[in-house]
C-alpha cells in the first residue's frame, strides 16, 4: 500500500505529465509583471479564458501601467471593460490601481494581508498574485483546482469544504518545495504547479459529463445565475448606454431600456452609490 507521500508524488507526476503535453498558452502566463497578472486575474473572475484573452491585450494597450489606469476616467475603464460583464470588477481594478500608485509608489505589496486590503482582492486573488508574480508557494484554490483535487482525492465524499482540499493541497506544496526556484528547473516552480492543476481541472470539466462534475460535491458549489432578464442585465444596459451616448437624461434612459422604470431607478441608485455615475439633471459616468 502506498504511503501518503508516495500518493502525493504520484499525483504530482500525473499532473505535470498532463501539463507537459497539454499546457494551455495564455499571455499572462508569460510574465511576472504584477500589474499584468492582476488585470488577468480580475478579468478571469467569472469569465471564460477565450473571452478574456483579447480584452486583456486591448486593456493593457489602453492602460499599460498602474499610473495609466489610476489616472484614467471611470468612463474610459468601463468602456474598455464592455463585453466582460460584472462591471464592478472594472471599478475595483481601477481603485486598486489608484491605491497601489498613490499609497505604494506603484509597487504591489507582497504580503497577503496587505493584498487582501485592496479593492476586489480576496484570498484566491491574493494567493495567485503571490504565486504568479512573486513565485511564492502559497495555497490557492479556484474552480479548476477544486475540481482536480475532488476528482483525485475525494471521490467518495460529499459536501467537501475547501479547508479539506487546502489541507491536501498544502501537502503537495510541501512535497513540491524540493523543487524551489533556486534548485530546480523552471517547470517545477510554484506558478507552473498551479497552472498545471488548473489545466488538468479544466480538462476534467470538459471531459466529464455535467452530472459527474466533481465540483458538485463541494460545499461551496453554486450555479451561476441566469443573465437574461436579471437585475445585473439592467445595470449592464445602463452602463453600456451611458458609455455610448454620454450624459443622458433619466427620461431618455427609461424610454431606451425596456424594463420597468422602478427597476431602472433602483439600478441607478446602486450604480451611484458604488461610484459608477452621478445623478443630477442628467446621468453621467464619473
Amino acid at each position: 500500500m502506498l504511503s501518503e507521500r508516495s500518493k502525493l508524488k504520484a499525483f504530482q507526476e500525473k499532473i505535470f505529465k498532463y501539463y507537459a503535453q497539454n499546457a494551455r498558452i495564455f499571455p499572462w502566463r508569460r510574465t511576472t509583471n504584477a500589474y499584468h497578472i492582476l488585470v488577468s486575474e480580475i478579468m478571469l473572475q467569472q469569465t471564460q479564458t477565450d473571452r478574456v484573452v483579447p480584452k486583456y491585450r486591448a486593456f493593457l494597450r489602453l492602460f499599460p501601467t498602474w499610473k495609466a489606469l489610476a489616472q484614467a476616467q471611470t468612463a474610459e475603464v468601463i468602456t474598455a471593460w464592455q463585453g466582460l460583464g460584472y462591471n464592478r470588477r472594472a471599478l475595483n481594478l481601477k481603485r486598486c490601481a489608484e491605491k497601489i500608485y498613490l499609497e505604494h509608489k506603484g509597487k504591489m505589496p507582497q504580503e497577503r494581508k496587505a493584498l487582501e486590503s485592496l479593492p476586489g482582492i480576496g484570498p484566491y486573488t491574493a494567493g495567485a498574485l503571490l504565486c504568479f508574480a512573486f513565485k511564492k508557494w502559497e495555497p490557492l484554490i479556484e474552480t479548476n483546482i477544486r475540481r482536480a483535487f475532488i476528482h483525485e482525492f475525494f471521490q467518495e465524499q460529499e459536501l467537501i469544504h475547501d479547508r479539506e482540499i487546502i489541507e491536501v493541497l498544502t501537502k503537495t506544496l510541501t512535497c513540491s518545495q524540493n523543487h524551489t526556484e533556486q534548485a530546480c528547473e523552471e517547470a517545477r516552480c510554484a506558478a507552473h504547479w498551479f497552472y498545471a492543476l488548473m489545466d488538468y481541472g479544466a480538462y476534467l470539466g470538459k471531459t466529464l459529463r455535467t452530472a459527474n462534475n466533481p465540483n458538485k460535491k463541494s460545499r461551496h458549489y453554486t450555479r451561476q445565475s441566469k443573465f437574461e432578464g436579471s437585475h445585473r442585465q439592467v445595470r449592464g444596459a445602463i452602463l453600456r448606454y451611458l458609455t455610448h451616448n454620454g450624459s443622458t437624461k433619466s427620461s431618455e434612459l427609461y424610454e431606451k431600456i425596456n424594463v420597468a422604470e422602478a427597476q431602472i431607478k433602483k439600478a441607478l441608485k446602486e450604480l451611484e452609490a458604488e461610484g459608477f455615475l452621478t445623478i443630477g439633471k442628467t446621468l453621467r459616468l464619473i
